[in-house]
């Protein structure tokens, strides 16, 4: 019987953007990579609406924290709620955490991606929509 290796996972709902918004992810954190991706098939179309093959979760992990984003269709839609701090020990980190997230602004836009970093005794909020 598999041993489970965390009882919580984050899930994240798009309406068809999962996959873009992991490459972002994984793009900008080191030791971060895309686990798998899972398709819709022909079976609950009528119910889920989605084509098959098209993309329905895509598991991955950010410095080894697991998520799960998800293309579920406009019910919901993904906010600024969501965010990801990043504890640095260096401004240097910061810096380079900063400088990721703005060459990556045209991408995060669509992912609704907030980037929070911080060190002992300052922090720094990096909105990926406005660097």
């Amino acid at each position: 019987m598999p041993t489970i290796k965390r009882k919580i996972t984050p899930f994240l709902w798009f309406d068809t953007q999962a996959e873009e918004a992991a490459q972002f992810y994984t793009s900008i954190f080191d030791n971060s990579q895309i686990v798998r991706v899972n398709r819709y098939g022909k079976a609950g179309r009528e119910t889920h609406g989605m084509e098959a093959g098209s993309v329905m979760t895509v598991e991955f992990e950010i410095e080894g924290q697991p998520l799960v984003a998800l293309n579920g269709g406009p019910h919901f839609q993904f906010t600024e709620a969501f965010s990801l701090q990043v504890n640095c020990e260096t401004q240097a980190e910061i810096d380079i955490s900063g400088a990721s997230c703005r060459k990556a602004a045209p991408r995060a836009a669509a992912a609704g991606s907030r980037i929070n970093t911080a060190f002992p005794g300052r922090s720094c909020r990096r909105r990926c929509r406005k660097c």
